[in-house]
């Protein structure tokens, strides 16, 4: 696994998160991956 750290744009904001992915993960996943972190973290 590697550590990426990534910026999401959410609800008029950006959010910086790290996301552990597999090393032969695309763009998208890893990206998705993220986008579900911060809403998870950031939704009421």
């Amino acid at each position: 696994m590697v550590q990426v750290t990534m910026k999401v744009d959410y609800l008029g904001r950006t959010y910086q998160t790290n996301v552990l992915a597999k090393p032969g993960a695309n763009e998208e996943e890893i990206y998705q991956k993220a986008l579900d972190q911060v809403k998870k973290q950031w939704s009421l």
